[in-house]
């Protein structure tokens, strides 16, 4: 199953005709084509952090610690893997992760409107 994933996952990230820059007399085409661009760029890199987890997760199948949270080193539920087979943390772990970056967000976002 990840292998499949990675391989529909460089097919995604290859195609990136969504990306091309075309001028448009009309200021709304313009507005529309850029708007729509973004969300090309958004999907092409939320796809490369997926094909790099897929691949990382290839890599702990190989040297047999797939299954394992890399932050408390307990098993992954069954149930995780399943909905999430690129998973290298069990969910309080990732919880705890996401929080986090949440903190860490939130204080560059003040900092940037200081």
């Amino acid at each position: 199953m990840l292998e499949s994933r990675v391989a529909e996952l460089e097919r995604n990230i290859c195609a990136r005709e969504g990306i091309a820059v075309e001028r448009t007399p009309d200021a709304v085409d313009e507005v529309q084509r850029a708007s729509e661009r973004a969300l090309a760029i958004s999907q092409i890199d939320r796809q490369s952090k997926q094909l790099q987890d897929a691949r990382a997760a290839l890599r702990r199948i190989d040297d047999g610690t797939f299954g394992i949270c890399e932050d408390c080193e307990e098993e992954i539920p069954p149930k995780r893997l399943c909905a999430v087979p690129w998973a290298s943390l069990c969910v309080v772990c990732q919880e705890a992760r996401d929080r986090q970056s949440l903190v860490a967000f939130g204080s560059i976002e003040l900092l940037q409107v200081a």
